[in-house]
């Protein structure tokens, strides 16, 4: 059982924002903003790529109102979902960093030289 799973089954404690019958949201613990939370199925998908259209539609709707419940969904919040390896995915379970709580900046590929990349 993967690590999220133990979250969702409460086998290991989390910083718990929301829930419902079909997704979870909890504060990651080593943020990089002032809200950083983690949203996730309740049933395991190893990534975005594995998940239908349908509940992806449902998550999105949960994700918006963890937005109004942390309180950045005037301000403004950035989601994202690392799949793969060479997306930078560590934990093989579906989820998305619901960033915000200040201006965000594009830090990770500011000073990349695409010339690396091909």
């Amino acid at each position: 059982m993967c690590l999220f799973c133990k979250i969702v089954n409460r086998e290991i404690p989390s910083n718990h924002v929301q829930e419902n019958e079909d997704f979870f949201a909890f504060h990651d613990i080593n943020p990089k903003a002032p809200v950083h939370v983690l949203v996730i199925p309740k049933i395991h998908y190893n990534s975005f790529n594995d998940i239908s259209g349908d509940l992806m539609g449902k998550m999105g709707t949960f994700m918006q109102e963890v937005a109004k419940t942390v309180g950045v969904d005037q301000s403004g919040y950035r989601i994202i979902s690392n799949i793969g390896e060479n997306g930078g995915q560590e934990v093989k379970h579906l989820h998305f960093h619901l960033l915000g709580g200040a201006k965000l900046k594009w830090g990770h590929f500011s000073d990349a030289d695409p010339k690396d990349f091909f």
